[in-house]
């Protein structure tokens, strides 16, 4: 019974705390946040006011041009940004970066050193700033690292700012490095997503060249913004679940009578509680210079997103595993737990990361900015091209890039999209893309006024394209929102994929079109060259355009018919990471060599392997020790209640029946446990493909069984004997 009492207690406890409104916190206040915007940042402002002029001027060069640093300004660098951060209460400093587990790491150390007389001295060299050295084998590595062979080394990435990072009691100074080992191999996902906006940058100004719209721009940027939703229920609910606490996911639990399905959530008033946690985050985040923007409820129940301006990937990924770490951190403060698992609550949305991305120059200049007429704007229409071909050619490895075991469970429903990889384009650019297959571009669609009928309303300018939520590439006016990122998931590696797949695009255009106009082009031939080659391009890639319903089983039948690939699964989506095309592409563009992309699948496979096998043995543990016991319990109460209806000499047949068939749900439930023990111990632990197959073809599917079983068990115990917080609690108290 203990279980169940101290679910209740816990419950009450938290039902007082609710009424009450204890909120910890006050709100930000807006005044402050300009004064609180970046402050914890060793920002170009900074460094400007601290620096040398010439120093300065090399290291902004590295920063906006990616010209290499002069190794002779590192000392200079480094002793002011130890004297910033003292001065802002820190003691130690961190090489902050990103192995292949998807999180970050930290390793601290201190600035100060005995000076040999009995004191002190406050120590930071530059060659301390510019390299350090973790130990590389107990990250995953995918084979590159043995277990003796523990060296690796981290390298200051100067693009990304470094920052303070405050804890309750400590300040600590965070370097942005790459990781790479011994033998110069990328560990992280830092290294290939620079590389990868290199290879954008070498080819699209290529593209520009052609059009002499290169001038005063040295650099192309990849950019992004990624939308970040996630879940927060109350924290006393969480350390009780222990498929929460352990898998980050609910393996249990029945669905209440009332989930989104009166879809008075989405965009509703945001309750107090989680209004001032979402104010005490942005704080943070806006002292560490993130620029989030939008804040909001989500579809389902307890579900919210945060979303932040454009900025450079490179920074926006650094900056979007800040969002994930104050979002987790803050919480408790408030007595909440964020939950970042695609799926946490079965049968309600789940959470991506919709990773917004686009081209820019140094200059400014968004590439993928459709201008008024869009018909005219030949530039734009050449890198349009040239995303529709790299998504349609490469779907398979785009694909692979969101597969982790946590986004199985979310992608194909709930506005999340199907595992098809198909580009959305809108009207106004569907028009532009069919009069580009059939020869002769004339004319740009126009969205005209929505006259909403009152005369104190205005009218409102209507876009030439709707949205569609099922999409998972979806063009949104300028930029392409790539849907199929799950919430959990680091967006390095996604825009790793999008960078390489496209430089590899535009570097086929740029050939085609190099070799068309010759030495002497001319505006006539360049135009005639383009036109040429985007009708090619458009007829042989227009298989991967579609604007309809995702959802629809109709539209799957139609993507087989056209040759899209459907990797329903991770397993089977980690596949395209061992192709002689991922090789060569990867290669080609200098993102990864074929060591580094073969270790890639091997710990993406593992991780899936040790996720999967965690949330079994942890189903498991709850069947038999939680729910199991709660079930028999109940039917000992049954039985009881059978007996003594009986001496009362009153008829309990229908109170039997409900007894019999409880105790043979109950045996089914002790079957499957039976099952789901079994299927994990016939795994075949030597054969990594095979093992991973197994999970997804026994042991995951034993799970659903067990939980269909255990849900239905919650349905019929006695509330005062269920162990576990239920879906009614954890998505409604608030």
């Amino acid at each position: 019974m203990s279980d169940a009492i101290n679910r209740m207690e816990t419950i009450r406890a938290v039902a007082e705390w609710h009424e009450n409104g204890e909120v910890p916190h006050e709100p930000v206040k807006p005044e402050s946040i300009q004064s609180v915007f970046g402050r914890d940042v060793f920002s170009e402002r900074v460094m400007r006011e601290r620096l040398p002029k010439d120093v300065f001027r090399s290291v902004l060069r590295t920063i906006r041009l990616g010209d290499p640093l002069d190794p002779s300004v590192a000392d200079t660098v480094a002793n002011a940004m130890k004297d910033w951060a003292i001065e802002n209460g820190a003691t130690h400093y961190t090489h902050w970066f990103q192995p292949l587990t998807g999180s970050t790491a930290e390793k601290h150390d201190s600035f100060i050193s005995p000076d040999g007389h009995g004191g002190i001295v406050t120590e930071f060299s530059g060659d301390a700033l510019v390299q350090g050295e973790p130990d590389a084998s107990s990250f995953p590595s995918g084979g590159v690292r043995a277990t003796f062979e523990a060296r690796g080394y981290t390298a200051w990435d100067p693009t990304s700012p470094v920052f303070l990072i405050r804890g309750t009691n400590s300040v600590t100074l965070c370097i942005p490095t790459a990781f790479v080992s011994y033998t110069g191999e990328a560990l992280d996902k830092k290294v290939p997503l620079l590389r990868s906006m290199d290879a954008v940058s070498a080819q699209a100004m290529r593209i520009l060249r052609l059009f002499g719209t290169d001038k005063g721009v040295s650099r192309v940027f990849t950019t992004c913004g990624a939308e970040q939703e996630y879940f927060l229920i109350d924290r006393r609910f969480f350390v009780t679940r222990p498929d929460l606490l352990l898998c980050n996911r609910t393996l249990f639990g029945s669905k209440p009578p009332k989930d989104q399905q009166l879809e008075d959530h989405y965009f509703g008033s945001v309750p107090d509680r989680v209004l001032s946690y979402m104010a005490e985050c942005e704080k943070e985040l806006y002292a560490l210079g993130v620029p989030i923007k939008t804040r909001h409820n989500e579809v389902a129940p307890a579900q919210f997103e945060v979303a932040p301006v454009f900025e450079n990937a490179n920074v926006a990924a650094d900056h979007q595993q800040l969002v994930m770490q104050v979002l987790r951190k803050v919480a408790p403060k408030f007595g909440l737990q964020c939950l970042l698992h695609e799926k946490p609550f079965a049968g309600v949305n789940g959470s991506g990361k919709h990773n917004n991305w686009s081209m820019a120059t140094d200059t400014g200049v968004n590439l993928l900015d459709p201008r008024e007429e869009t018909h005219t704007n030949m530039q734009f229409m050449v890198f349009l091209t040239a995303v529709i071909r790299a998504v349609d050619l490469h779907a398979d490895i785009i694909r692979a890039s969101v597969a982790h075991a946590g986004n199985d469970h979310r992608l194909g429903a709930n506005e999340a999209p199907p595992a098809i990889i198909s580009i959305f384009l809108g009207d106004m650019l569907q028009d532009i893309v069919e009069q580009i297959e059939k020869g002769a571009i004339k004319s740009t669609m126009k969205g005209g006024k929505l006259d909403l009928g009152a005369a104190s309303l205005p009218q409102l300018p209507r876009h030439t394209g709707d949205r569609n939520r099922t999409s998972p590439f979806a063009f949104t006016g300028n930029k392409f929102e790539f849907r199929a990122v799950g919430s959990s998931q680091s967006i390095a590696w996604p825009n790793v994929v999008l960078n390489t797949i496209v430089a590899e695009s535009l570097d086929y255009i740029a050939t085609e079109l190099e070799a068309a106009v010759g030495k002497s082009p001319t505006e006539e031939k360049l135009k005639n060259a383009v036109a040429k080659l985007l009708q090619r391009i458009i007829k042989e890639h227009k298989r991967v355009i579609f604007n309809g319903d995702g959802y629809d089983i109709a539209w799957h039948k139609e993507a087989e018919k056209r040759g899209l690939p459907n990797f329903k699964d991770s397993v089977s989506a980690f596949s395209a990471l061992k192709t002689k095309k991922a090789f060569d592409l990867f290669r080609k563009y200098k993102v990864l060599n074929k060591v580094e992309v073969e270790s890639r699948h091997h710990i993406y496979l593992e991780q899936y392997i040790k996720v999967v096998t965690i949330e079994a043995r942890t189903a498991l543990s709850m069947a038999k020790t939680l729910i199991l016991p709660a079930a028999l319990r109940h039917q000992t109460e049954l039985a009881e209640a059978v007996a003594a209806t009986q001496a009362a000499d009153i008829d309990c047949g229908s109170l039997r029946d409900e007894l019999e068939d409880f105790a043979e749900l109950s045996a089914k439930f002790r079957e499957t446990i039976g099952t789901v023990e079994k299927a994990l111990a016939d795994l075949h632990h030597k054969d990594e493909q095979a093992h991973a197959e197994q999970l997804r073809d026994l042991v995951l599917p034993r799970m659903l069984d067990l939980r269909e079983l255990g849900d239905e068990l919650e349905r019929h115990v006695a509330n005062d004997l269920w162990p576990l917080p239920t879906y009614r609690e954890m998505l409604f108290v608030r």
